[in-house]
């Protein structure tokens, strides 16, 4: 770290934060947001801390106590993805972004099944989308949360329901940039 400090601050008249910086492997570090798989291979990744602030920041986005439309959610929820997407492209994380777009459509889900608040109007919604009239009763009474029950529709607001309402998928975009 001495060598390295000594050279780009007197070669390169640079200056070195101390704090900030260190010597380590590269599978040990991280920078701007990526990281490396292991010392094997250089494959490139998205660094744990990048993924846990996206995921925070999504949790905001459909935050299920905020009350805006769903039109609405889905487009601020689009602007944030293909933006992090966009600079996260090079990442090699295929089956992350699977699981990611799992879990947005089941907080999707989850935001949707807090807005039916009465059991009449779930009943109602879950018909349209054609479930099982006693299955909907079944469901619209159910006592779990909106988390759980989030799991439940998963079989009536499928991933086509998604697309049509709007919303982009991870893992077809990065699929398309690579």
């Amino acid at each position: 770290m001495e060598s390295v400090s000594r050279f780009v601050e007197g070669k390169l008249k640079l200056k070195v934060k101390r704090e900030k910086s260190a010597v380590a492997r590269p599978w040990h570090r991280k920078f701007l947001g990526f990281s490396f798989l292991s010392q094997k291979q250089a494959t490139i990744r998205i660094a744990p801390k990048s993924l846990s602030a996206f995921k925070e920041r999504i949790r905001e986005l459909t935050n299920r106590t905020w009350s805006i439309s769903m039109e609405e959610r889905i487009n601020r929820l689009n602007h944030y993805l293909m933006g992090w997407l966009g600079y996260f492209r090079l990442a090699a994380a295929k089956t992350r972004f699977q699981t990611l777009d799992q879990w947005i459509r089941r907080r999707l889900r989850m935001c949707l099944w807090k807005q039916w608040k009465r059991v009449r109007t779930r009943i109602r919604e879950l018909q349209a989308l054609g479930v099982p009239k006693w299955v909907c009763i079944k469901m619209a009474n159910s006592r779990r949360g909106a988390w759980e029950m989030s799991r439940n529709t998963n079989n009536a607001l499928t991933t086509s329901y998604w697309e049509a309402k709007g919303l982009k998928s991870l893992l077809t975009r990065y699929l398309e940039l690579c």
